[in-house]
């Protein structure tokens, strides 16, 4: 059977350059890194060689970055200890965040008794900036939680006009990096941003390793407690192989980023305008200025197909998505789509389709003909 793979803002598949680096790690840089020995010092140098070269890419010192098991993770701690450790009082988001950030915020509401309150969500699927400015009036100690890039819809956030407007009103400012992270510049010198939270499988590298950026003395506390592991702020014995398959694998898309970035539009918009020849009702959600690699696209198809859809697409050997692969098993619409869309169109068949530099044109073609068939 024919295997088209066309759900890359789920996971990518691991580049053939981090596969050989971490297999040569796995069998011969296997010491604690916290061991003294030379074992132990081996793996260390390469632990934070790993950190300096993530530190680069971003153009921050290694001193910021903190390895995670995840972005769940990253994002956990990040929110927790804002609340527990820095004072504050309310968290500021979006009914369209990831669950990563929007379950620990409304877990910290009901344990601290903290103030969350949402930014309203154009037609379109950007914030209201206006509506933002005003919640950051209300004077008490705020973190903004925004993600730069949606996993379901891939609108993005403007990065330097939210910092900007956080740091005027003394608030931190927390962006889930997630989806935007290798697939685009950031430069954390030049942004005002306190935190981001970033996970190595979204970019080529493996699962089960992530990062923290942590701006230096924002006085942000452990969430995991154990060794010293980390500089004391994250126990537990660091994953040398998974580290530096992430950080080979940033440094990678990051070289190669120019001509990836221009391939996979091109991609994307070859998609779109063949879905607009087949399916002339389709409606593509979100703008126009959406990031390059994701497509979520109502379908102008009976809504009792909605059910079967994936099904039918995967009996054919093409794996997409209906949104984040976190929710996929539930029967619930998108929380994403919820805010978006009307509930006409809610109850219609819809795709996220989202594409790497491993996607071609045929793929395309031949999903476009099994949707078809449909």
């Amino acid at each position: 059977m024919k295997k088209v793979y066309l759900d890359n803002a789920s996971t990518t598949a691991i580049r053939p350059e981090v596969i050989q680096e971490i297999t040569r790690l796995m069998t011969e840089d296997y010491g604690n890194p916290s061991s003294t020995h030379s074992f132990g010092r081996n793996a260390k140098s390469v632990l934070e060689l790993s950190r300096k070269s993530i530190a680069k890419q971003l153009n921050v010192v290694g001193s910021e970055i903190f390895f995670t098991s995840s972005g769940t993770e990253a994002n956990n701690w990040i929110l927790r200890s804002a609340v527990r450790d820095l004072g504050v009082k309310r968290i500021i988001t979006t009914k369209i965040e990831h669950h990563a950030v929007l379950y620990p915020a409304l877990a910290l509401q009901k344990e601290f008794g903290i103030q969350v309150d949402f930014v309203n969500i154009k037609s379109d699927g950007n914030i209201d900036v206006t509506h933002l400015v005003e919640l950051l009036s209300q004077n008490s100690k705020t973190l903004v939680s925004l993600m730069h890039v949606n996993n379901e819809v891939g609108v993005v956030l403007d990065l330097e006009r939210i910092a900007t407007i956080c740091k005027e009103r003394n608030a931190l400012f927390h962006s889930d990096t997630v989806q935007s992270i290798g697939k685009t510049e950031i430069d954390l010198k030049a942004l005002p941003i306190d935190f981001i939270s970033a996970s190595a499988h979204k970019f080529h590298g493996p699962k089960g390793i992530g990062f923290a950026f942590i701006r230096k003395n924002s006085g942000l506390q452990p969430l995991l407690l154990g060794g010293e592991q980390e500089k004391g702020m994250r126990g537990g014995t660091e994953s040398v192989y998974q580290i530096a398959g992430m950080a080979k694998a940033l440094e990678v898309a990051y070289a190669e980023l120019d001509s990836e970035r221009a391939y996979i539009s091109e991609l994307k918009e070859y998609c779109v305008s063949q879905l607009a020849q087949r399916f002339p009702n389709s409606k593509i959600i979100g703008s126009k200025n959406n990031f390059y690699n994701i497509i979520n696209v109502v379908l102008p198809l009976s809504a009792d197909k909605t059910g079967m859809l994936l099904f039918h697409l995967d009996m054919k050997g093409i794996a997409v998505s209906r949104g984040s692969a976190c929710q996929s098993g539930s029967s619930n619409p998108s929380h994403v789509l919820a805010e978006i869309l009307s509930p006409e169109e809610l109850v219609q068949p819809s795709l996220r389709i989202s594409f790497s530099h491993y996607n071609t044109k045929e793929e395309i073609d031949y999903l476009l003909e099994v949707l078809a068939s449909v």
